[in-house]
């Protein structure tokens, strides 16, 4: 188990919609991918004035062989895994 600190950037961006911010989050999050101290499928996003309600922005289901679902949160079809 990793023991170095864990820090969350808050980078404010704006977005039409919290769909559209979740698209924007998502995006970012795996453009990030290729670095290990990034923990994408952990990627959450909340409004700048109420930090305190977060949204999961992948769905990281825990699946068969210690992959993780790599689709939105609350998609509507079964989960596809990815590696990791």
């Amino acid at each position: 188990m990793d023991e170095r600190p864990r820090f969350v950037l808050h980078l404010p961006f704006t977005a039409n919609s919290l769909d559209a911010a979740k698209l924007f989050a998502r995006t970012a999050g795996r453009s990030l991918a290729f670095l290990s101290q990034v923990d994408v499928p952990e990627t959450t996003l909340s409004e700048e004035d109420n930090q305190g309600v977060r949204h999961r922005v992948f769905c990281d289901r825990l699946l068969t062989g210690g992959r993780r679902c790599a689709l939105r949160a609350d998609h509507p079809n079964d989960c596809t895994a990815v590696g990791r």
